[in-house]
């Protein structure tokens, strides 16, 4: 669904609708403006006015740099000055320095209090009426955190207090203190008015003053609360520097922590040394052991062919020797035989050589043996010294970390502490040297002639807040009225057609019914007439022939629409059946003043003996009543009699049209569904919309077939819809 454009002529019609509340708060209003004004005080009042530069105060350290972030641009600066000008301190130090009783005899003479404006005797009466409900629901009880009083002490205590003469004073300076900023300038006009010419200058030259002195003492008493601030959080922070201080002497002691930092420098260059030796001690170890695994269990002559034994010197010499031993016994072969004591000494020799040799090669296994222990040994103690080495570093850098962290810790808590005492000592200077950027420009003078009352002003302003009051009142009555007002409303929120408006019917002394029988051309039978058109053309295949017509509730005209439909269709040359199905507040039979002593219900009971129509009550019309009142109609309506019946009527009549009860009962129900179509009844200002929207559910539960909805005391003009039928009916008269 498309949301609707919201036109001028809506907002027209609100006010059109409401126009009895807006002309009823525009006149109240009005009243209560011109009885305000012409009964007020007559006495003549004089206004005196003082001028005063203001600029905004900014505070510079003693390097020249500002403390807050202030910009230069400041909207509510002149805003917050006015209201502290308006202050109760400001008003306080007035009466001070003027005096209470001075300024009390000079603004009621002869102390006839009941002078003040009606205005102020308002302001008054609230202010004590807010104060005295404060006292009863305790909240200066609580804010001051004291224990309420109880009741016959407030009254005592407000019975033996009452107002001094000076908080009178006080209360009547502040509401007569007026502070307008010159535009486009810095200055501000601070004026102040009164019966008196005299106390007038003297309150607005002593507001000044007294504004002065009171940016004086908030600075100072801000500055105190800061340098108070500020020492307190100094002797906290000295206190934890000692307890830092202290902590890292006690570690400093704890683990005899002298020259860690040479320590630290010279650990890593023992690592590196360390790491070289075992290096080489890994290699040189490596070597070894490979020599070491060849001699090992080896025999003389595979000794002798191993490269490391053979290059051995010792072994080399006795080799030299034995060679020359058997040169020699190779010439002595030639000389000499076998057993010549020169052959066996030269033998012998040989042997000893040999013998020798033997000896040689198992001392240069053993010097292999000897050089391969000690290598492991020296590399065993080697990567013992680096790991301790690692050990000692690695605990070093702990202790180290940890005193780094302590040294952090004593610095920033001496950074934080000096900066304290420097800022504070600086507040003291720079808060004693700031002054206060104020300038009385122009004092004020005594007044010569008093001010205009302005009594027309105050008229006009009454007319226009009644105006605007009453129409804003009209659009908030508007907001919360949830009834059925106009058919465009009806059709935007439910998407069913509106088959017609029924004009609201003004004679009293006629029924509605009797009205549209005896005026045929009136605007409430074109209303019925237009009804009548809207049904007969609600669908393409032809109107519906039993149409039932039901409301949300009581008394909203069902009965009758029904009834003076029926005339409508009768007229227009279609034979109507009017049936009466309400059979628990019958009102057709009396509507047409009939006799109901037979009729619907003892024809749905099986008793009756007679034909139950009435013919003819006008050409094309007739009615069939509801009967006596059964004790279970709903039980009546749901026997397949009354099928039977409307078959046999719906073959004899064009249009059967049925009251029904509406649809809080489960009559209306029952009959919703033999119907063929469902005439929904509204009245204006009356029928909410959410009971619409109920019962519109409801006969969708049913699958009902609503032909449409009629806005039953429709008021055209009051509602601000201007072309209604009847406006075109009296306009052709």
């Amino acid at each position: 669904m498309t949301e609707k454009e919201i036109h001028l002529r809506d907002y027209l019609r609100v006010v059109a609708r409401r126009k009895s509340t807006v002309i009823t708060f525009f006149v109240i209003t009005v009243l209560v403006t011109v009885l305000a004004t012409f009964t007020a005080t007559s006495r003549p009042v004089y206004q005196a006015a003082a001028r005063a530069v203001i600029e905004r105060n900014v505070a510079y350290s003693l390097t020249g740099h500002r403390y807050d972030g202030y910009s230069g641009y400041d909207p509510e600066f002149l805003h917050t000055q006015t209201q502290i000008i308006k202050s109760q301190g400001v008003a306080e130090k007035v009466v001070d320095a003027i005096g209470a009783e001075q300024m009390h005899e000079a603004y009621f003479p002869e102390g006839r209090e009941e002078d003040r404006s009606i205005g102020q005797a308002v302001r008054g009466w609230i202010a004590g009426a807010y104060q005295s409900f404060k006292e009863v629901i305790g909240i200066e009880a609580l804010l001051s955190g004291k224990q309420e009083p109880s009741s016959a002490q407030a009254a005592h205590q407000a019975a033996s207090s009452p107002p001094s003469k000076a908080d009178i004073m006080q209360s009547v300076v502040r509401q007569s203190i007026s502070v307008t900023p010159i535009e486009n300038t810095r200055v501000v006009s601070i004026s102040y008015a009164c019966p008196n010419p005299v106390l007038a200058m003297k309150i607005a030259n002593t507001v000044a003053q007294a504004y002065i002195d009171q940016l004086l003492d908030m600075r100072m008493e801000m500055s105190n609360h800061s340098i108070e601030w500020m020492k307190k959080k100094a002797e906290e922070q000295r206190k934890k520097l000692e307890e830092s201080e202290q902590a890292l002497h006690e570690y400093k002691r704890k683990h005899n922590i002298v020259t860690i930092e040479d320590r630290l420098a010279i650990l890593p260059q023992r690592l590196a040394e360390f790491s070289e030796k075992l290096t080489r001690a890994e290699a040189r170890r490596k070597e070894l052991e490979t020599i070491y695994n060849q001699v090992k269990g080896k025999s003389p002559a595979e000794l002798e062919s191993i490269s490391v034994i053979a290059d051995d010197a010792s072994v080399d010499s006795i080799n030299e020797k034995i060679l020359e031993s058997r040169q020699k016994i190779s010439e002595l072969s030639k000389k000499f035989g076998p057993k010549h004591p020169r052959m066996i000494a030269a033998q012998n020799e040989l042997k000893e050589l040999e013998q020798t040799k033997q000896k040689e090669l198992q001392k240069a296994v053993k010097t292999v043996e000897n050089e391969y222990l000690l290598a492991e040994a020296q590399e065993e103690q080697l990567r013992n010294m680096l790991e301790q080495t690692k050990f000692e570093t690695a605990r070093l850098n702990e202790r180290s970390i940890q005193l780094d962290i302590l040294k952090r810790k004593v610095e920033t808590n001496k950074y934080l502490y000096d900066a304290l005492i420097k800022r504070m000592e600086e507040k003291g200077l720079t808060e004693r040297n700031q002054s206060v950027n104020v300038w009385v420009i122009e004092k004020a003078k005594m007044p010569e002639m008093p001010v205009p009352q302005g009594k027309k002003r105050n008229v006009l302003l009454g007319l226009i807040l009644g105006m605007f009051g009453g129409v804003g009142l009209a659009f908030f009555f508007e907001y919360l009225d949830n009834t059925a007002k106009s058919p465009e409303d009806i059709e935007e929120r439910f998407e069913l057609p509106v088959l017609g408006a029924i004009d609201r019917h003004r004679d009293k002394n006629t029924s509605v019914v009797d009205f549209v029988l005896a005026q045929e051309s009136s605007g409430l039978s074109e209303s019925f007439k237009n009804l009548r058109t809207s049904i007969l053309l609600s669908a393409a295949d032809g109107p519906p022939r039993s149409l039932l017509v039901t409301s949300m509730g009581a008394k909203e005209g069902k009965s009758t629409v029904a009834s003076c439909l029926a005339v409508s269709m009768a007229r227009n040359g279609l034979k109507v059946l009017l049936l009466d199905g309400d059979m628990r507040r019958p009102q057709v039979h009396a509507y047409f003043q009939i006799e109901n002593n037979t009729g619907l219900s003892a024809y749905l009971a099986g008793n009756a003996s007679k034909d139950l129509i009435t013919r003819q009550v006008i050409a094309n019309l007739d009615i069939l009543t509801s009967g006596p009142v059964p004790p279970n109609p709903s039980e009546l309506l749901s026997s397949g009699r009354l099928d039977v019946l409307l078959e046999k009527v719906k073959e004899k009549y064009d249009m059967v049209i049925m009251d029904a009860p509406p649809l809080g009962v489960a009559d209306a129900m029952i009959l919703s569904r033999k119907a063929d179509g469902v005439m929904l009844l509204a009245k204006a200002g009356e029928t909410r919309y959410e009971m619409l929207d109920k019962g519109i559910k409801k006969l969708g539960e049913v699958s009902a077939n609503i032909t449409g909805i009629v806005l039953n005391g429709f008021d055209a003009k009051k509602s601000g819809y201007y072309y209604n039928y009847s406006d075109y009916y009296y306009s052709s008269a």
